[in-house]
């Protein structure tokens, strides 16, 4: 008979192998699946992790792009881990991620096609604004109602997206795009646009290549886990947090107010994902779509728990995940790898880091349970 047994306390040795852990696991049970899909696996598996990085023919293409695709994943992640780390469970960073695009975006074409250098701070602002707002949805029907903000911020999701489609389509489309979807290419215009930083500083090539492409939102993504990190060392609003999430009483009776808790993080989280989805929406993306949103603000929980919800963690994690974003897309262009496949890939990585975080709080027994 096999049993779990609680631990007196919770394993700290498993706690940093498990993400370690969980990654072998995933590349073992992902060639598995690659492997049933009549690809090789050794070569999908090499093509994710290592060809992005060091093969002649693609790395000077790749490498530029990891830091653009993590930086919306890592400054999301940030957000989140407060929130997470207090006990407080904000799914619905996707949603605040669009209606931040949206508000910065309309912010900029209201003012077009005026090229003033403080349009593009004013979106900024007016993402981490739409951001924020919307996630004080869920936090004031918290802490007035006692909704459970999982299922609150989760259902706004769809309700963000709805409000997209209309805005590519009716409210915010380019009046020149003869009927097409989509506003105005924010990207392309002089204000509007999130220009790459590197260029601006004439240092092509700068570590390996890797800065090529990092816009402003790469930047304040590492800014945020600067931040994060002294927030959580140093600051007593840090110490708050972690107090909250271990023992909740505890802080209670040393005067941690739960709903401020609640408004605190879920404001936070929610401008920072609002912001992430300026930068994105200005820079990479470049126009609002009905596709604007490809997922950042789920996968940003996979980073935020593989990174142990640590702020260096999470940076290395959001690196780890922006890689298998860029080696998917180069397993399905020379492999014919189904994109589904490369999902399942990505979403395995957080089911073995959730089955073996059971580990660090329980140890596996054979035999039957001793009486008293």
């Amino acid at each position: 008979m096999i049993r779990l047994e609680k631990r007196p306390t919770p394993s700290r040795a498993w706690a940093l192998s498990t993400p370690v852990i969980a990654v072998i696991l995933t590349m073992l049970a992902g060639g598995l699946m690659f492997a049933l899909l009549g690809k090789d696996p050794v070569e999908v598996i090499r093509i994710i992790f290592w060809d992005p990085l060091f093969h002649e023919r693609f790395a000077s293409f790749s490498r530029p792009q990891l830091l653009v695709k993590a930086g919306p994943l890592i400054l999301i992640a940030i957000g989140l881990s407060l929130g997470f780390r207090a006990g407080i469970w904000n799914i619905g960073a996707e949603g605040q991620y669009i209606i931040g695009a949206l508000a910065g975006a309309s912010f900029g074409l209201a003012l077009y096609p005026s090229e003033h250098p403080l349009i593009f701070p004013g979106m900024i602002v007016a993402g981490l604004l739409g951001g924020f707002l919307w996630a004080m949805i869920p936090a004031v029907l918290k802490t007035k109602a006692n909704t459970n903000e999982i299922l609150v911020s989760l259902l706004l999701v769809y309700v963000a997206e709805a409000i997209l489609a209309s805005a590519a389509t009716s409210w915010l489309r380019n009046p020149d795009g003869q009927g097409f979807p989509g506003s105005r290419n924010l990207a392309r215009h002089p204000g509007t646009d999130n220009p790459v930083v590197v260029d601006q500083l004439g240092l092509e090539g700068f570590a390996g290549g890797f800065f090529d492409l990092a816009h402003y939102g790469v930047f304040a993504a590492l800014a945020a886990v600067i931040a994060a990190y002294v927030l959580f060392q140093k600051h007593l609003f840090g110490y708050q947090i972690k107090l909250a999430g271990q023992a909740p009483r505890a802080a209670r009776f040393s005067g941690v107010s739960p709903a401020r808790m609640v408004i605190l993080c879920l404001g936070i989280s929610g401008a920072l994902a609002g912001a992430a989805g300026v930068f994105e929406v200005s820079g990479p993306a470049g126009q609002v779509t009905i596709d604007l949103n490809v997922g950042y603000g789920f996968t940003a929980i996979i980073v935020a728990f593989l990174g142990r919800l640590h702020p260096i963690g999470i940076l290395f994690a959001g690196l780890l995940m922006a890689l298998t974003y860029i080696g998917g897309e180069l397993a399905q262009l020379l492999l014919q790898v189904p994109a589904p496949a490369i999902q399942a890939f990505q979403g395995m990585l957080l089911f073995f880091l959730l089955a073996l975080d059971v580990l660090s709080n329980y140890r596996v027994r054979v035999g039957r349970e001793a009486k008293a």
